[in-house]
């Protein structure tokens, strides 16, 4: 009987419990077994469904059922329906009135309604941004006709610049009544009276060599022409030195062979520019950031803080003038100070006025003659308006973005932008067409037409600004068309990983020049294929998010083809109808190349992307620092080459060892060798890849499926972040918006690309001490690249 003293816990014993079924082990093995496959077939479905690469075959596309389409019949498709009558549809609608950033909502909305007829869903997409809008402008020569007076009455005006186009019986845009006014997008508003100087191009150079000729600049109005380098720049150096004023015009001896001079008849009755013609344009300091100058880094939403613009936009005014509307003020200068020949070559080349009377003295003018300019600019708030239309893939993060801008300066536009806006219209209709025969595409596809590009690149830098977190993870590549056809000469400017990208197209499309019958736009076009710079909406995607990008287009002129008005009211239908595309072939043409690059990069199952010639083109970009660092550089011959060379800062006190840093730049080639080596092996495993993606694996090889699946999903994510690399988060010296080491426009050129530019620059101002930390830097991206792809 228990008790106290009986145990809490006690051994009980008990029979052996009887099993439920006999072979219990081997049926928990079966089991698991069986639900491991079922899961394993499972999972190997959904990936087959929706992450499998499409194939050259006639099996069904990924994510499609009931209908499908080869690659082949896609590409067709993206070849037979761009029409140039279409095309010419488009361009007549966009250049039938003014559209300028702010103030073309009715053109956003039917360019998102044109694209949901087409299948394509889309939206319209606000941003609150400060831009400036002209309200008046004068620009009059003034004479005193007694130097000793004071009396105000004694100044008469000696010539009354009109700042107007002529209106043309022949170009119905130049009869517009709502035409817009002559200005620089944000310019300054004042009203300045000085003596001027001519100061050439307005390059870095030209400004330093009047400064050594003891030519006073400060207080002077600048008188510079048009070309070479961003139009901004020259205002901004100008201001640098005390400038009160800067004038623009230009000179048609930059024309080349046709001009009035060489007896061609000028627009509209031949090929030469017409003298009228002005060239609009921004002058934002766009080498230092661009978008919205208030909202640096951030997007221009309402309510957002407005950082201050000094820095970024001009203080001193500026207008643009016509060359014809020049030719006072210049010869005004006649005989006053020394000529552009006593500076030597760069300031007498391509100098197209002397058959006018131009002598091209630098003056300054005499403090009894003067100019008096006058610039009235509202400046605002105001939303601006992209469209995004989005075409969803079977991958939901690997992206292609393409786009073109929708504003411009004048009513026009028929060049710049609105034949790439023709061109985009083409493509997308074309994918229009593949959706309506249940083609999905393996990668989503997004389309923007970007509004308020002209003014600073403002509405695609404040659209990457807000969407850059989403766009570093899942952005393959950006493809930029801005002007789609103003000539017969294919261009094309990219990252090295999408030069291969360019050939392959290119070599796919018949050119509308079939002087040798066959012949393709590789075959006609010289290859040459430039650095990324600057000057359109690739900007923010390639500077500063570090995404691969391409702008390319039909803008080049040969020696007989018609001189382009750009940003002038002469950018008209009339003229791209008559002179610049007639009969819109090449506007057909470049849609063909959009829509087959966009077709390659969306649907081939490896991203067409190669490392190796960006390994080669790191290569080539150090041999150049290290001639410019040896002062073996040849001669400068291009219109590129000497600008660039006319565009340095070049500095005076030399500080660290140049000995040193020429033996520390050295390690360069080692790192880049280390990363060529990694981008052959990885070239050569996606090309394997490729390959196998292509041949029909049976349904049965599901482990070989998925394991193949499993390749190309780790081979296409390196590729994707090679270009981002080479970001470096403080951004380059002095213009931190600029994220990458490798590309960024020049400091002082803004449209042209510079290599290594923080490196660059250390070196132009012999500031080895910084060199040598833009080697460390710029080594240590080299080697991340190379962890990436390893």
């Amino acid at each position: 009987m228990a008790n106290e003293y009986t145990p809490l816990i006690t051994t009980v014993t008990v029979g052996e419990v009887r099993r439920r079924y006999p072979h219990q082990i081997l049926r928990r093995f079966c089991t698991i077994a069986l639900g491991s496959s079922l899961i394993a077939l499972f999972i190997t479905f959904l990936v087959s469904v929706v992450f499998a690469p499409p194939r050259s075959s006639h099996h069904s596309w990924p994510g499609h059922h009931k209908k499908h389409l080869t690659y082949e019949e896609l590409t067709t498709i993206l070849l037979d329906t761009p029409s140039p009558a279409k095309a010419a549809e488009w361009q007549q609608y966009y250049t039938a009135g003014p559209h300028l950033a702010g103030q073309n909502l009715s053109q956003a909305e039917w360019t998102r309604d044109r694209w949901e007829e087409w299948g394509i869903k889309s939206e319209v997409v606000a941003y609150d941004t400060y831009i400036n809008y002209p309200v008046d402008h004068r620009l009059a020569l003034l004479k005193k006709s007694k130097s000793s007076s004071t009396d105000e009455e004694a100044w008469k005006v000696s010539f009354e610049a009109t700042l107007k186009e002529d209106v043309l019986d022949e170009d119905p845009t130049t009869q517009l009544e709502d035409s817009i006014p002559t200005f620089h997008g944000y310019s300054a508003s004042g009203n300045v009276t000085g003596s001027f100087v001519y100061v050439n191009y307005g390059t870095y150079a030209d400004y330093e060599d009047l400064l050594k000729a003891n030519i006073s600049l400060e207080g002077k109005i600048a008188v510079a022409r048009y070309g070479g380098i961003f139009r901004g720049l020259k205002v901004k150096r100008a201001q640098d030195l005390g400038m009160i004023g800067c004038v623009i015009f230009t000179d048609p001896g930059d024309d080349g062979p046709l001009t009035e001079a060489n007896g061609y008849d000028t627009y509209p009755n031949g090929p030469a520019r017409n003298p009228s013609s002005v060239q609009r344009g921004s002058v934002q300091f766009l080498s230092v950031a661009p978008g919205d100058p208030t909202t640096p880094g951030y997007p221009s939403k309402p309510g957002v803080p407005r950082a201050p613009v000094d820095g970024a936009i001009p203080s001193i005014p500026s207008l643009p003038i016509s060359f014809v509307e020049a030719l006072p003020i210049l010869k005004a200068l006649n005989g006053l100070g020394p000529q552009a020949k006593d500076f030597g070559e760069y300031w007498t080349r391509n100098t197209g006025l002397g058959y006018k009377g131009v002598e091209y003295n630098i003056g300054p003018s005499p403090d009894n003659v003067v100019l008096n300019l006058v610039n009235e600019q509202n400046y605002t708030i105001t939303p601006q308006w992209d469209v995004i239309g989005i075409i969803n893939g079977t991958i939901p993060d690997e992206v292609i973005v393409v786009g073109n801008h929708r504003d411009a300066w004048i009513a026009g536009g028929a060049g710049d932008p609105n034949s790439g806006s023709a061109v985009i219209n083409e493509v997308i209709r074309s994918f229009g067409q593949a959706l309506e025969k249940g083609w999905k595409p393996l990668r989503t596809i997004v389309f923007a037409s970007w509004d308020g590009e002209e003014y600073g690149l403002v509405g695609s830098t404040e659209w990457v600004e807000e969407y850059l977190p989403w766009l570093s993870v899942t952005n393959v590549a950006y493809l930029n068309v801005d002007v789609g056809a103003t000539g017969p000469v294919f261009e094309a400017s990219a990252a090295p990983l999408l030069h291969k990208l360019i050939y392959d197209v290119t070599a796919l499309v018949q050119s509308p020049n079939q002087t040798v019958k066959g012949q393709t736009i590789r075959d006609d076009w010289d290859g040459y294929i430039s650095t990324m710079g600057s000057g359109s909406d690739f900007t923010a995607f390639q500077d500063y998010a570090g995404i691969p990008s391409l702008s390319f287009g039909f803008g080049g002129q040969t020696e007989d083809s018609p001189i382009y008005h750009y940003h002038s009211n002469y950018d008209s239908y009339h003229w791209m109808a008559e002179f610049g595309d007639p009969g819109f072939l090449y506007h057909k043409t470049m849609a063909q190349i959009l829509g087959l690059s966009i077709a390659k990069l969306s649907e081939a199952p490896l991203i067409a992307l190669n490392a190796t010639d960006y390994a080669d083109g790191l290569k080539g970009y150090i041999k150049k620092v290290e001639a410019k660092l040896a002062s073996i550089q040849p001669e400068p011959s291009s219109e590129v080459d000497i600008f660039e060379f006319r565009a340095r800062a070049v500095g005076t006190e030399v500080k660290g060892d140049l000995d040193i840093f020429g033996e520390y730049l050295a390690r360069l080639y080692q790192s880049v060798g280390e990363l060529k080596s990694a981008a052959i092996k990885l070239d050569a495993k996606a090309e394997k890849l490729a390959k196998k993606a292509n041949e029909h694996i049976p349904w049965w090889k599901w482990i070989s499926k998925l394991k193949l699946l499993h390749e190309i999903r780790f081979t296409n994510t390196k590729y994707k972040k090679i270009e981002r690399a080479f970001l470096y988060e403080p951004g380059l010296d002095s213009r931190p918006w600029f994220k990458h080491v490798v590309f960024a426009p020049g400091l002082w050129t803004g449209y042209a690309g510079a290599v290594f530019p923080g490196l660059v620059e250390s070196i132009d101002n012999k500031d080895f001490e910084k060199a040598l930390e833009w080697v460390d830097i710029i080594d240590n991206c080299i080697k991340t690249a190379t962890k990436t792809i390893e």
